[in-house]
């Protein structure tokens, strides 16, 4: 798993253009393959679409007898704790030791938002402004 990988919840809706190839991890998620966030950012952006980060970050350790296997289960419990708003993350820190023949693996995931509108357009076109008296 490279830094700056880039999850989406299934549900998560994309700009037309846009089919990345996407591998299911977890429970509800998907993982970006071969793009990474700041690509992604510029191709949402490049559609007309938004791509957020939303505050507030999730540090969560995974063990096991693989650094692969505790990485995903790091990853795999930081993305449980995103906000159901937030339909994706980006992966953004991960140090790895070792102790007694396991794996512990920190990682860091950053929620995100995928959205068409930013809140000011979307007040805008579901609350028109009254039309001027005559």
């Amino acid at each position: 798993m490279k830094l700056h990988s880039v999850f989406l919840r299934s549900s998560c809706v994309l700009p037309h253009s846009l089919d990345p190839l996407r591998e299911p991890f977890g429970e509800n998620w998907t993982h970006v393959e071969e793009i990474a966030a700041p690509d992604l950012d510029r191709m949402i952006r490049q559609a007309g679409w938004h791509f957020i980060m939303v505050s507030g970050a999730f540090f969560r350790r995974g063990f096991a007898r693989t650094q692969e296997e505790a990485i995903h289960r790091a990853l795999a419990r930081a993305l449980k704790a995103v906000a159901r708003r937030c339909n994706a993350a980006e992966f953004n820190s991960v140090q790895v030791t070792e102790f007694a023949g396991f794996h512990i693996a920190n990682v860091i995931v950053q929620p995100r938002q995928i959205r068409q509108y930013t809140s000011l357009d979307v007040s805008d076109e579901r609350h028109p402004q009254p039309e001027p008296a005559r």
